[in-house]
């Protein structure tokens, strides 16, 4: 297996409800080392330019207004097949869907507020974390 590099975002509803501690230790748990971690609020034109994969989908508005309503914290995480254990560690997007145990079964509150973000494909990843990221910030 590959080692990899993904992004991953706790969202606002995360953050406010001060779950970044427990979500951190659930992906070191699963063997995924956080070499870049950043609190950060996005404007809502950061939303807009990182969700613009989105923009003609009904829900973007929704969306960027959520992401840039308050905190997030934003991490470049590395291991075996990081994209894939990432998005296992979260669980479906909907909660109700998603696997006991998951994050997004523990924590998420709906689709929308559902804690947590990752990568789906090492394209995305690479393109994501140059998003928020300087190759100088990432340390391993």
């Amino acid at each position: 297996m590959a080692i990899e590099r993904t992004l991953s975002i706790i969202k606002p509803d995360g953050v406010r409800r001060n779950l970044v501690g427990k979500i951190i230790a659930r992906f070191e748990e699963a063997g995924l080392v956080p070499v870049a971690v950043r609190r950060h609020w996005m404007s809502r034109r950061e939303a807009e330019g990182f969700y613009a994969v989105h923009k003609e989908r009904g829900f973007f508005a929704e969306l960027t207004q959520y992401m840039s309503s308050g905190p997030v914290v934003l991490m470049v995480l590395e291991g075996e097949s990081a994209i894939a254990k990432n998005r296992e560690v979260m669980g479906a997007t909907d909660p109700a869907k998603a696997a006991e145990g998951t994050l997004r079964k523990l924590y998420a509150q709906s689709i929308g507020e559902n804690t947590v973000h990752g990568s789906d494909a090492p394209e995305t990843a690479k393109t994501e974390i140059a998003y928020w990221f300087r190759e100088t910030e990432i340390a391993r």
